[in-house]
């Protein structure tokens, strides 16, 4: 079942610099790294969009020791989760994060080797999946990953009822929000010179998307 509020997170009132905890994280992060392990690049800065609390980078750079992490997130005070994580678990590789909306015009950050977005595209309005695709299109070399991590829709396969469920919660907040159709990204990431490379099932309903930029 995916999760049910669109901001899983909490204070944890015991630790320093108001670190958020997803426990989401915990839950789909050995999964995702599985899913990395045969897509990242051995060298290069990895881009991470609407890092959140910053869990999954912050594991990512512990599980990756010879990759440069970049995280970024529009909110101020997850960019302060952020940093704060990094501190807490000493992870070298993890840079400090960027405050960046993924409408953004401009991206002020360092040219990414590949690109990840977890949990972002149904938590923002369509306009953040546009920006996204563009921007990874004008960052990315060929042959380049962009990294999608979530719950989708798809025409050939029944939504899971906790999915139904996520999506009326999603609407009752914002009517921009919802989960997204997978053809849906296709078209967008075709668009923007990519492929879809492969498509996983993940723990709770959750599906990871591999598309790479192409020639």
């Amino acid at each position: 079942m995916a999760m049910t509020d669109p901001k899983p997170w909490t204070i944890d009132d015991a630790a320093p610099g108001e670190q958020r905890h997803a426990p989401a994280t915990l839950r789909n992060r050995d999964a995702i790294v599985e899913v990395l392990r045969d897509i990242l690049p051995d060298h290069g800065t990895i881009l991470e969009i609407a890092s959140g609390t910053g869990e999954h980078i912050v594991y990512f750079g512990l599980q990756f020791p010879d990759l440069t992490f970049q995280p970024s997130d529009p909110d101020p005070d997850c960019c302060q989760s952020i940093s704060a994580w990094t501190k807490r678990e000493g992870v070298p590789n993890v840079l400090p994060p960027k405050q960046l909306d993924a409408q953004a015009a401009k991206w002020d950050v360092p040219r990414p080797a590949a690109i990840l977005c977890i949990n972002m595209v149904h938590i923002s309005p369509w306009e953040s999946s546009i920006g996204l695709f563009a921007k990874a299109g004008q960052l990315l070399d060929p042959g380049a990953p962009l990294y999608l991590y979530g719950p989708y829709l798809r025409a050939d396969v029944e939504t899971a009822p906790g999915n139904l469920a996520f999506e009326r919660s999603l609407k009752s907040r914002d009517l921009r929000w919802g989960l997204r159709d997978v053809a849906d990204m296709d078209a967008l990431a075709t668009k923007n010179g990519f492929v879809r490379e492969s498509l996983t099932e993940m723990p709770a309903n959750n599906i990871s998307l591999v598309y790479r930029k192409h020639d």
